[in-house]
This record gives C-alpha cells, sequence and structure tokens, in this order.
C-alpha cells in the first residue's frame, strides 16, 4: 500500500505482534525543495537512513507490517513533535519551547543535515512549515497509531520496531563492546519505553548473527521511541540503530558489496523479533 508519504508494505496475516517503522528511509526529494538548497544532491543525503528499510524487508513475510517513509528527512523529520519548530529557520515560529535538538538545526523541519551543514539559506514561512506537518507528519503517523492499535486489538500487546542507521563516525564516542565499537545500538529510553525482556531479547537476536550490541549508550531513542513506548498500555517501543559502515559506502550513499549478507543477517533478526509472543503485563501485588 503506497501514498506520498510512505510505503507500507503488509504481511498476508497479522499474525505478529510487532510492527517495523523506518521513518528516516525517505528519499524522493521533490524538485523545487532540491532547487532551494545550497547543498549537492550527496551531502542533502546525509542524513537519511538510506537502505534501511531494505534490511527489514523480511518483515512482512513474518506476519508484520513495515512502514517506511517516502518522503526524505531534510524535508520533514517524523521522528521529531510536530510542534518542534526552529525560529531560526521558520519565520513566526515561537521560541519558547526550545529544546536541544531544535536549536541545534534538528526540529521536525530540519536546518542542517550530516555535519551541521545548511540545508537552504534563508527562512521558511510558517504557513509552509505548518503544510509540511499536515500533509506529511500527520499522515505517517495517523497510519503508525492506526497499526499499533491494530496489533495490539489483536495480540493484546504492540511491539513498535523503530528502525534507523548512524554514521560510522559516532561510534567514536561511544562505550567499546568486547573491546571494539558496536554495531547495533538499541534503545528504550532508559526503561521507559519498553520492558527489559524485549530488549534481551532483540540483543540474543542480533548476538546470534554475530553483531555486536550496546544499549542506550549513544542512541536511547527518539520522539517515536518516547511518544509510543507505553508499556504499562501495552505498547513496547524499542529504536535501533545500524552501523551504515556494515552496509554501505558514506561518502557516495551506495550499497557495498556485501550488503545482501547484511541484509539477510538483519533479516533474521526481524523474523525474530516478529515471532515474540505477547507478554501479560505483571499483576500488582494487594
Amino acid at each position: 500500500m503506497e501514498n506520498p508519504v510512505y510505503v507500507l508494505r503488509m504481511p498476508p496475516g497479522r499474525r505478529s505482534c510487532a510492527v517495523f517503522s523506518s521513518p528516516h528511509s525517505g528519499a524522493e526529494y521533490p524538485p523545487a525543495f532540491l532547487r532551494r538548497s545550497s547543498l549537492t544532491p550527496l551531502q542533502i543525503r546525509s542524513s537519511e537512513d538510506a537502505f534501511v528499510d531494505e534490511l527489514f524487508a523480511a518483515a512482512p513475510g513474518a506476519g508484520a507490517p513495515l512502514l517506511a517513509a517516502r518522503v526524505p528527512r531534510a524535508c520533514i523529520d517524523l521522528n521529531r513533535a510536530a510542534d518542534d519548530l526552529d525560529p531560526a529557520l521558520i519565520a513566526g515560529a515561537s521560541r519558547r519551547y526550545l529544546n536541544a535538538r531544535v536549536a541545534a538545526g534538528l526540529g521536525v523541519i530540519p536546518r542542517v543535515v550530516g555535519e551541521g551543514r545548511a540545508i537552504m539559506q534563508g527562512k521558511l514561512t510558517l504557513a509552509e512549515a505548518e503544510r509540511r506537518i499536515r500533509d506529511c507528519w500527520h499522515p505517517y503517523h495517523d497510519r503508525l497509531r492506526t497499526l499499533l492499535a491494530e496489533a495490539r486489538a489483536l495480540h493484546g500487546m504492540a511491539i513498535l520496531v523503530d528502525c534507523h542507521s548512524m554514521p560510522h563516525d559516532a561510534l567514536n564516542a561511544t562505550p567499546a563492546v568486547r573491546g571494539r565499537r558496536p554495531d547495533i545500538i538499541l534503545g528504550d529510553r532508559f526503561g521507559a519505553a519498553c520492558q527489559r525482556w524485549l530488549v534481551d531479547a532483540a540483543t540474543d537476536l542480533f548476538a546470534a548473527q554475530g553483531f555486536r550490541v550496546a544499549r542506550n549508550a549513544l542512541f536511547a531513542g527518539g520522539y517515536i521511541t518516547q511518544a509510543y513506548g507505553r508499556p504499562a498500555q501495552g505498547v513496547q517501543a524499542m529504536q535501533i540503530e545500524i552501523d551504515r559502515a556494515l552496509y554501505m559506502d558514506e561518502t557516495r550513499i551506495e550499497r557495498l558489496p556485501g550488503f545482501d549478507e547484511v541484509a539477510a543477517r538483519i533479516g533474521e533478526v526481524a523474523v525474530g523479533l516478529a515471532a515474540l509472543e505477547p507478554r501479560r503485563l505483571p499483576v500488582a501485588a494487594e
């Protein structure tokens, strides 16, 4: 199922309680947006989670929907709150609720891409910002909410797997795993977005495929993990960050020769996550 904002790949049957989301894999840049940008076509793609939706393509075959953005992150960041407006980019945006990410140019409509490069000169009107949010942000999140509600109604619990990639250089700031930098970082908002059994299961699945796994450092989860992770209400949310250097040339934004092998290994993880059984919430003592 497709629309201008996202691609939704539905399974033949909803036998899994999992929902996979790839909000940063979009790569369909409007020509007018590119004309206004001061960056080269490759520079503007530097904040994309390129090919991440392909890495998790096995999910629908395992019974879980896969929702993937078509709109690019440089146009609108679906992993930010709809009101994260950057007054340095958007004329008329309030400075009242400015947070660190927005101040860094990483609001719902980004001012910069990778390495802090400005996307455009000048400002957007508030009307243009609101149009992007109305036409892109809300349809994606409306669909995601519906998928999670359906999973919870069918299975008693929903597991949201929020799929991302990270620049290899970002790993220089992470703690070592068995003497080396991790390949995968799982984020659960330090236990707030999902119960520990889910992160433990994901860790075991990735480790079985030969990946080194860390938790919450450097990435503990963004807006989607925070907004949707409600374990007490039957929605578990976990963010997955994958080292881009494992499968792509980050400079050229091209798949490496070993892409299919890495995708097959991550596909096995996706199948394992989709197979996880819903768990009943513990009953509080009287």
